[in-house]
């Protein structure tokens, strides 16, 4: 009698048995397919490309370093008494350009990328005032000083990218910029802070190509620190002549490259 019994139960349960074999069959298949899917490769013809081509919109932030001269600090120095600091500010701009790749091996490649920026370089100046209700509250005034340029730019880098991980790379970049200011000196000596026309500048960052179907993205974070002096002595606000030896180009640009 037992038998019977048993088949009986097999035969209740069998439905129950096989949809838990299905279940757990299509349980293990999804997620491969799903992972399939997720690791489709993007092809990217640019980098087997011996010359490639792109384009790029960029924000940047940037400033003016400077070095104060020995007038300045000489407190027998009178000229420059009522002046308390020099203070360069970052002020945001953009920028626009090709890319133009030349590639070297799988993961070194040369770039070239120029492009036209439109800066402004903010500096305010702080004076002593004799008037102790100053709007900062502290016996000084603060003058901004502004001063707006459209630069033609030419960097030269070198690109070193790892290998690729699916559809993503990381990169580092590093190389020069030469910098050409767009309006002529004359007209510039008219700014309250008055910069020379030509800049070489070292610029390096870093960040990832990222592939699909039909470009690669590439976001990219870059550093630059202009090479050259470009302080034009006897010009500038009358209130800062004979207090500055030294300025220079610094920014800190986001990158949005397409190829």
């Amino acid at each position: 009698m037992q038998n019977p019994h048993l088949r009986h139960q097999f035969h209740l349960y069998r439905y129950k048995i096989i949809a838990i074999l299905l279940i757990s069959f299509l349980a293990g298949v999804c997620p491969l397919q799903a992972q399939e899917k997720r690791m489709f490769f993007n092809t990217s013809s640019s980098d087997d490309q011996a010359v490639s081509y792109g384009f790029f919109l960029a924000a940047h932030n940037s400033s003016l370093r400077i070095k104060y001269s020995d007038n300045f600090m000489d407190p027998g120095y009178t000229d420059l008494h009522n002046v308390r600091a020099i203070m360069p500010v970052f002020s945001p701009g953009f920028a626009l350009g090709f890319l133009v790749t030349g590639r070297i091996h799988d993961q070194v490649n040369v770039l070239f990328t120029p492009k036209v920026g439109f800066y402004e370089y903010r500096t305010e100046l702080q004076l002593f005032s004799d008037n102790a209700s100053s709007p900062e509250g502290t016996g000084f005034t603060t003058v901004p000083l502004l001063t707006e340029e459209t630069l033609v730019e030419f960097p030269l880098l070198l690109k070193y990218k790892s290998e690729r991980f699916n559809n993503t790379r990381m990169f580092f970049v590093g190389g020069l910029n030469g910098q050409i200011r767009t309006k002529n000196q004359e007209e510039a000596n008219e700014d309250p802070v008055v910069l020379k026309g030509r800049d070489l500048a070292v610029e390096m960052g870093m960040g990832f190509d990222l592939y699909f179907q039909y470009f690669k993205f590439s976001p990219e974070i870059r550093f630059s620190h202009g090479l050259m002096n470009l302080y034009q002595p006897g010009h500038s606000d009358n209130r800062i002549l004979g207090a500055i030896q030294d300025i220079r180009r610094k920014s800190i640009t986001l990158y949005l490259n397409f190829q």
